[in-house]
């Protein structure tokens, strides 16, 4: 049964008579009386017993209204339910990394959204990136790409891929005759970084500083076209996952040396404020991410 004929009976029935339905199904009395008797001869039954002043509903057709009365109330809350999914869907994520390696493939990234997401904006935050949580916490950013996890009831917390760390150098650099680095072996180096403070630099707050070393020399170039620059010409090191350096076109001398004997391995993680994990623009994105860095 046609969901015209459902229409048919629920406004003939509230407004009394099918002249006064007129108005508004927007069609003529004949368009409608030729409706009504269409169905009455489909069904084998009549729907409504008319009387010049007034329409009332048989047995049949009360079934029919009440029938009526479910199916548009069921159609108008899933247009509601999908009115709410896509305004859900809406929304602007202030993202943040504790690791500076990020802001080279974040942009690839922010694109792919833009393509499948373009309701969803991602403003990219380059602040004090050692800070992040805190961050997140007083909502100055809404996700957080981090690398230790933090201990929060109030935060949700989603591990997203593994990934190593290794010394990138000269294959003339005199540490290269080694088959892993081990933290004495910074001592008297010149460490190449992103930037300050340490305390954001992975090598440094997970091998070096647990282990009491600090290196000879540290320099700060935010730009790693730079840092690669001085590593070909053998004026220092850095410290980096193979995937960082992949948009990058590296000189044949340079070489990746593993730090520590069973590498320097890591954790990463995207963190949210537990009371915004289920909004559809945070689930699409968080989805989103994992898909992209799955195979990191």
């Amino acid at each position: 049964m046609e969901l015209k004929y459902f229409r048919l009976i629920k406004t003939i029935a509230e407004e009394g008579s099918i002249a006064n339905a007129t108005e508004r199904l927007f069609l003529t009395q004949s368009a409608l009386s030729h409706q009504l008797r269409e169905l009455e001869e489909r069904l084998g039954f009549k729907v409504f017993y008319r009387t010049r002043n007034k329409w009332e509903l048989t047995q049949e057709g009360t079934e029919l209204y009440k029938l009526a009365n479910k199916l548009f109330s069921t159609i108008d809350e899933g247009f509601s339910a999908i009115k709410h999914l896509k305004e859900g869907a809406k929304g602007t994520i202030k993202l943040s990394a504790e690791c500076q390696s990020f802001f080279h493939t974040i942009p690839s990234f922010i694109q792919k959204m833009g393509v499948l997401y373009p309701e969803i904006d991602i403003d990219v935050s380059l602040g004090a990136t050692h800070q992040t949580i805190s961050q997140v916490l007083s909502e100055d950013i809404d996700i957080a790409i981090v690398t230790s996890k933090p201990e929060s009831d109030v935060l949700s917390i989603i591990p997203v891929f593994n990934d190593e760390v290794f010394a990138v150098m000269h294959h003339e650099h005199t540490l290269n005759k080694f088959d892993y680095l081990d933290a004495g072996h910074f001592a008297n180096v010149h460490l190449l970084i992103n930037s300050f403070p340490l305390e954001g630099v992975a090598v440094y707050e997970k091998f070096l500083k647990p282990n009491q070393i600090t290196p000879l020399k540290i320099s700060a170039f935010p730009f790693t076209e730079i840092t690669l620059a001085m590593i070909a010409a053998n004026m220092g090191m850095m410290c980096a996952p193979k995937w960082q350096l992949a948009p990058f076109k590296l000189s044949k001398e340079v070489v990746f040396k593993r730090i520590g004997k069973n590498g320097l391995k890591r954790q990463h993680y995207l963190v949210v404020k537990r009371i915004h994990r289920n909004k559809k623009y945070i689930h699409d994105f968080i989805a989103s991410f994992e898909e992209e860095f799955l195979d990191v």
